[in-house]
Order: C-alpha cells, then sequence, then structure tokens
C-alpha cells in the first residue's frame, strides 16, 4: 500500500507541476499583450508630442502629452513588475518541486535497493523451491508463485519510476534555469524602462520650468481659456434651462387637454344620467372620473415627463464608467475640477480632450438635440439624454438641427483647433442642478 502511494503521489506532483506552468505561461502571456498594448499607446502619444513641438508653441498641451506619457510609462513598469513577481512565484514553486522529487526519488532508490538486497540474499533457486513446496495446500502454492511473480514486476516498476522520476526532476531544473535567466532579461528591460521614465520626468520638468517662465503670456493665455469656457458653461446652461421650460410647458399642456377631456366626459355622463333613474345616474357620474385620472410620471424632475424620458434617463444613468470616448484617439489635455498649469489653475468643468484636427466627433448617448451655437468661429452640440446632457464644444463641420434624434457613436461633427491652435474638444456632463465629472462616466482606455 505504502508503495503505491509512493507511485501516486510522484504522478501528482508531475501534474501539478505541468497544471501550474500552463497557468503561469497563460497570465504570462496576458502581461505581455497588455504590455505589447501600453507601448503602442505610448509610440502614439509620442507621435503626437513631435507634431505638437512642429506645428506650434503651445506649452499646456506639450505637458498633457509628456504627463499622459509618465502615466504610460509607469503603467509599463507595474506590468513588468506583475511579471517578475509571476516568475518570482514560478521559481518558488519550481525549486520546491525539485525538492520534493529528489525526496521521491531518495525514498525510491532506498526502497530499490532494499529489495536488491533481499533478492540477493534469496537468490538461491533452492530457497524458492523450498518456499514454494512447503506450502501447506496447492492453492496456497499457487499464491506463492503469485506473490513471487507481482514481486518480480514490482521491482522492474521501481526501476522504471526511478528514471521516470530523474527525468521529471532533470526537465524541472531545466525549467527553473530557464524561469531564471528570463527574470535576469526581465529585470534588465525593467531598469531600462525606469530610465525612460527618469529622463520623461525630466523633459516635465522642463516644460514646467517653461511655463512658470511665461509669465504674463501664460496669464493671457489663461484668461483666454477661462473666458472661453464660461461661453460655453453660459450656453449649456441656458439650454438647459430652456428645455426645462418646454418641459412644463409641454407638462402644463398635457395637463390642460386631460381636464378638457375629463370634462367633456363628465358632460356627456350628465347628459346620459338625464334618460336614467337618479340611482343609475349617480353611479355612472361617481365612476367615470376615476377611470381618466392619471398620475404623473415622475415628480423629481419636469424633464422626466415621459415614460421614454425616464427610461433614457435609467439607461444613461446605469451605463455610468461604460460610456464611450466622443474621439476615437486622444488625450486628456485638461481634466475635471483645478488644472496646474505653471503657477496658474485653470478649473475646469468638463473634459478637455486633445487630438487631431478634423477628427471626426461622435456622441457618447443616444438622445435629443436640444442646442446648436456657434462661439468663437466654433461651434457646440448640446444633447439630451433623459435629465442628463451632454455637450460637446469646440467643434466644426455640424450638419444637425435643433429636435433631431441621435444614436450612440453617431459623428456629430469633426475636432477644431482651440486658441493654441491645437486639435481639441471637450466634453461636458451635467444634470440639471450640477455639472459631473466625465472622467467618472467614460469608460477606461
Amino acid at each position: 500500500m505504502i508503495r503505491f502511494v509512493v507511485i501516486l503521489f510522484s504522478i501528482f506532483i508531475f501534474s501539478a507541476a505541468v497544471t501550474a506552468q500552463a497557468q503561469a505561461s497563460k497570465e504570462q502571456q496576458e502581461l505581455e499583450k497588455e504590455r505589447q498594448q501600453l507601448r503602442r499607446e505610448l509610440e502614439e502619444t509620442q507621435e503626437q508630442l513631435n507634431k505638437n513641438k512642429k506645428t506650434t508653441k503651445e506649452i499646456i498641451s506639450q505637458k498633457a502629452l509628456i504627463e499622459r506619457k509618465l502615466s504610460l510609462q509607469e503603467k509599463v513598469i507595474d506590468n513588468i513588475s506583475q511579471d517578475i513577481n509571476f516568475l518570482d512565484n514560478t521559481i518558488y514553486k519550481s525549486q520546491r518541486d525539485i525538492n520534493k522529487m529528489q525526496l521521491l526519488l531518495d525514498t525510491l532508490k532506498q526502497d530499490y535497493a532494499k529489495s536488491m538486497v533481499y533478492s540477493y540474499k534469496n537468490r538461491n533457486n533452492s530457497d524458492f523451491l523450498n518456499f514454494i513446496f512447503s506450502a501447506s495446500s496447492f492453492n496456497d502454492a499457487i499464491k506463492r508463485i503469485t506473490y513471487l511473480k507481482s514481486y518480480r514486476n514490482y521491482r522492474e516498476m521501481q526501476g522504471q519510476n526511478i528514471l521516470r522520476t530523474q527525468e521529471l526532476l532533470r526537465n524541472r531544473i531545466n525549467d527553473l534555469s530557464g524561469t531564471k535567466k528570463k527574470k535576469s532579461t526581465v529585470l534588465q528591460v525593467q531598469a531600462k524602462e525606469a530610465n525612460v521614465l527618469q529622463s520623461q520626468q525630466e523633459e516635465k520638468d522642463q516644460i514646467v520650468k517653461q511655463l512658470k517662465a511665461q509669465g504674463k503670456e501664460l496669464n493671457n493665455v489663461v484668461a483666454a481659456k477661462k473666458k472661453q469656457m464660461a461661453k460655453v458653461s453660459n450656453a449649456i446652461t441656458a439650454a438647459i434651462r430652456r428645455a426645462v421650460e418646454e418641459a412644463k410647458r409641454a407638462s402644463a399642456a398635457k395637463a390642460t387637454e386631460e381636464r378638457k377631456n375629463r370634462e367633456a366626459e363628465l358632460k356627456a355622463a350628465k347628459n346620459s344620467s338625464d334618460n336614467n333613474d337618479n340611482t343609475a345616474s349617480t353611479k355612472t357620474i361617481a365612476k367615470v372620473p376615476k377611470k381618466t385620472v392619471i398620475a404623473p410620471v415622475n415628480k423629481q424632475s419636469e424633464l422626466l415627463n415621459t415614460d421614454a424620458a425616464v427610461t433614457l434617463n435609467e439607461n444613461f444613468k446605469i451605463n455610468q464608467g461604460k460610456l464611450p470616448w466622443p474621439v476615437d484617439k486622444g488625450y486628456v489635455l485638461l481634466h475635471y475640477g483645478p488644472n496646474k498649469v505653471g503657477d496658474v489653475t485653470i478649473v475646469n468643468d468638463g473634459l478637455s480632450i486633445g487630438c487631431d484636427i478634423g477628427a471626426p466627433v461622435k456622441v457618447i448617448f443616444g438622445g435629443e438635440v436640444v442646442l446648436i451655437n456657434n462661439y468663437d468661429d466654433v461651434e457646440l452640440v448640446v444633447v439630451k439624454h433623459g435629465g442628463y446632457f451632454t455637450a460637446y464644444s469646440n467643434l466644426t463641420g455640424v450638419n444637425l438641427n435643433k429636435g433631431e434624434i441621435v444614436q450612440i457613436g453617431q459623428v456629430i461633427g469633426k475636432v477644431g483647433a482651440n486658441l493654441d491652435g491645437v486639435g481639441e474638444v471637450k466634453l461636458n456632463i451635467t444634470k440639471e442642478k450640477g455639472d459631473l465629472n466625465p472622467e467618472q462616466w467614460l469608460r477606461r482606455r
């Protein structure tokens, strides 16, 4: 029984080692795939930065691109660190399996040596014959012969197990050696990427230094941006206010129409009651108003005055964190909230995305166009989604009409150049009572 357990244990060690190795390989492949994607994004960001430096002296966008490069580079290093952790774990498991196999091999060799010593001591044929003929019955003799055959087979199986375990041990040692070499290579890559990160940090520090040196010129740029942001914000606020007023008027008109219908029904019921007895007419008049009473759809907002508006509002809400970006490629130029630019702070009520001039801009969720506005030679589009609004500013080539229904992913215009000559689209997400952070609503890129 003990020998059988030893054999099963050797098989279990081999199966576990193969399974663990396959799983680790799959995880490392996923890490490598993620790393390749990060490198592609780094290359795209570097191309945008090079293009920016050639076409404009706009330092704010350069700072945003450098910050994006730093973020991507840090993700690459974190990815490599995870790979190193997997390799460390693989090395630990391989060493553990080697120790177990070595122990198993020693046990098998000791057991085999004992059986060989026993066989040597009982090598005389007369001993085997005496063992068989000393049986008390014929059946007992048959059992003894069977036992001798089984013992001989067991010794052969012992030898095979020793050879198999030695082969497994050699393979595991080779795997361990290969993993250690791979870890050494990955560590070198990590050191190289850390140097790249350091150089990028120095580049960012240089740009920040230039921003601080711009002084009055930077203040003028920031003042112009704030003025433009105010125009967009006021236009969005006005569009929301008009949408609320239109919803109120629609609700009032609907209530007036329902009241007229009830009055007409009551009048018809009263005329009908003149041809019946008093009891019957009283029951009829009492029942008619109850059938025509319609409860309001939603009391929280005038904008949610229909079932369709409520459904659209809920669908937009449950997609928080899953909405697509308005452009296929781009980088965050200014985040939502306060942004430090040199010694100046710009408070952004939306998300400013830098990208190529002329790139298509897509609506991030289906809804109704409630505003198309021109300002500073560019355009603004506001779309209503129940009680939510999305606004896309700094557009060109808008070909829409107010009241038009747009679908998610539909192109509504192109990216225009901002005041500094850089491609930019600004996304605002608002509710009736305030701004929301678009980065919390868009999916991670």
